[in-house]
């Protein structure tokens, strides 16, 4: 990756397994990369997550059963990924750290959901045949939010144990322009869900048909929430979804 940075590599920036020219060319990549951001808040808790499993092949001891702490985990990768720098970085990473997850047994692969009127849901066990924001969108029914002159989007809600998850699509925007997806409720509490820069070319415009799609999450419940604002840097409402 020292020579370019790969979207792949999240993974391993994930777990604290890049060599540091490496890290520090991602970590400068994230600034600009608003997949790999969101990507990676899904994934910084997987090294917590791996603790105690079981060895990937034949790191067993006597008696057949191995307690490894993250660190341990972690260095096992590193091991590995050393061994396969041949292969598609990033890849290996990902996809070791899934298998120890299912092992594990302890991490949902998918989450039954629901919302205050039915919509705005995402069914279990969908595919992941696009990015992870993309995919929560197109797997649930949206919210169609009501936006400024030409903008239009909508909102996928998912309620998790720790709050609520949101999936956002937004066309008709152009940059520059640095925005945040707002969480509302009823009494006019105010908490940033996410945020992301808008380059100049935009989303969803022409020229630059294809939507943008950002995730993330706030501690509220979906019946805590009254609403969802796209804002601006300066302070203008890009779009609004009722929920």
């Amino acid at each position: 990756m020292t020579s370019q940075v790969e979207h792949t590599d999240v993974g391993a920036y994930a777990l604290g397994i890049l060599e540091e020219p490496d890290r520090t060319a991602f970590a400068a990549h994230l600034a600009t990369c608003p997949s790999c951001t969101a990507e990676l808040q899904e994934l910084s808790g997987v090294a917590g997550a791996l603790a105690g499993l079981a060895p990937l092949d034949d790191d067993r001891d006597d008696a057949g059963t191995v307690d490894r702490g993250p660190a341990e985990v972690v260095s096992l990768l590193r091991r590995r990924k050393a061994a396969d720098r041949r292969s598609r970085r990033g890849t290996f990473v990902i996809g070791a750290a899934a298998a120890v997850t299912l092992v594990a047994g302890g991490i949902a692969a998918g989450t039954a959901i629901s919302d205050k009127s039915g919509s705005g849901s995402v069914p279990v066990g969908h595919s992941a045949a696009h990015g992870p924001a993309e995919e929560a969108y197109r797997a649930g029914t949206p919210f169609t939010g009501t936006g400024a002159p030409g903008v239009t989007g909508g909102l996928v809600l998912e309620t998790k144990g720790w709050g609520t998850h949101a999936a956002l699509e937004l066309r008709g925007v152009k940059g520059p322009l640095e925005c945040e997806l707002v969480a509302v409720s009823p009494a006019g509490e105010r908490r940033v869900v996410t945020g992301w820069a808008v380059p100049e070319r935009g989303y969803g415009v022409p020229g630059s048909p294809e939507p943008l799609y950002v995730h993330g999450g706030v501690a509220w419940e979906p019946a805590g929430i009254d609403r969802f604002e796209v804002r601006t840097s300066g302070g203008d409402t890009l779009l609004t979804v009722m929920v």
